[in-house]
């Protein structure tokens, strides 16, 4: 079978990382990298070995498409490619706004076109693991920090680094939360850079989330209780361990098996799965438009709790 052309539009460090996967690959080719930086996309291309070009080129050049530039600009440049016929792989998250998600959705629907969103953690072996023993959750515990980076100050935590777990809540609880409180503040730049949130959900389930990209140290984990469990993963050491209440009361201790593996590796040869197959993708772009519009509805709780903030500090201080 011949390999799947795959250009990789955006060309910063989320794009080199593609790029680096995707020339692994056996399953594909990399034909080529746009960007709207020219000097950048030729360097790319001299390092990844593929040709620079304009994205309006990609038609006939290219069967599939990664995208890797900023948020603002993922409606226009998914919309041109999937209505030039090329199946993609859309970052996380999929769009800045709920209209403009959909928008790809449906244009990737009229156009007959695969359209995968970039939600990562759903293919951490340690998360898998997960999935495998997860039978009733009933609460949640996720903390997701970062040390601070200049990427992605586009868009708040909630958009850049909650999203990831938010996905995996959705996926696992199968409901939309009924109750959304949060909390959040801006300290390196001007959008949200911490964010807490308690989630509740129809089910009785309950999940508190912590993000925050200003963190000394790198933390990635998220606890599960269920009845007579309590499950705990390490995103970053891929590893998934159980404890357990016996029927003698006495309490066990497992690790569950892990293949550790680069989730991005995972993620993309998912991607050219489905390219291949025509299946439906591991995170659909209504995946990905589901984490957004919780994401959005947070960003909106975190809006209206700073005001009544400010509210209370003005009092104070009259």
């Amino acid at each position: 079978m011949a390999k799947i052309r795959v250009a990789v539009v955006g060309a910063g460090e989320f794009g080199r990382n593609h790029m680096r996967v995707v020339r692994e690959s056996g399953r594909a080719e990399l034909v080529a990298v746009c960007d709207t930086d020219r000097r950048r996309a030729a360097g790319a291309a001299v390092q990844f070995e593929c040709a620079a070009l304009d994205a309006q080129e990609l038609p006939g050049q290219a069967d599939a498409a990664i995208v890797a530039v900023p948020t603002v600009a993922h409606c226009s440049v998914g919309c041109a490619l999937l209505e030039a016929g090329l199946d993609v792989m859309m970052e996380k998250p999929i769009a800045p706004d709920l209209a403009s998600g959909r928008q790809l959705v449906e244009t990737a629907r009229a156009n007959s076109r695969l359209l995968q969103v970039g939600h990562l953690e759903r293919f951490n072996p340690a998360v898998a693991a997960l999935r495998s023993i997860a039978g009733l959750p009933l609460f949640f515990e996720v903390h997701r920090m970062s040390v601070f980076t200049p990427r992605s100050l586009d868009i708040d935590v909630v958009l850049d680094l909650m999203i990831h777990d938010l996905d995996i809540l959705l996926s696992l609880v199968g409901q939309a939360p009924e109750e959304i409180r949060a909390a959040g503040i801006s300290v390196l730049s001007p959008k949200v850079d911490i964010a807490n949130v308690r989630l509740a959900f129809p089910g009785g389930c309950v999940a508190n989330l912590t993000a925050s990209r200003v963190s000394t140290e790198r933390v990635r984990k998220l606890r599960l209780f269920q009845p007579r469990q309590y499950v705990s993963v390490d995103y970053a050491r891929q590893e998934c361990s159980v404890f357990e209440v016996a029927d003698n009361r006495q309490i066990g201790f497992r690790l569950l098996p892990v293949e550790n593996a680069e989730p991005l590796r995972l993620e993309l040869e998912s991607f050219f799965e489905a390219v291949e197959t025509r299946r439906g993708p591991v995170v659909s772009g209504e995946d990905g438009c589901r984490a957004l519009e919780v994401a959005l509805a947070i960003l909106e709780k975190i809006e209206e709790h700073s005001r009544r903030v400010e509210q209370s500090v003005a009092a104070w201080k009259s």
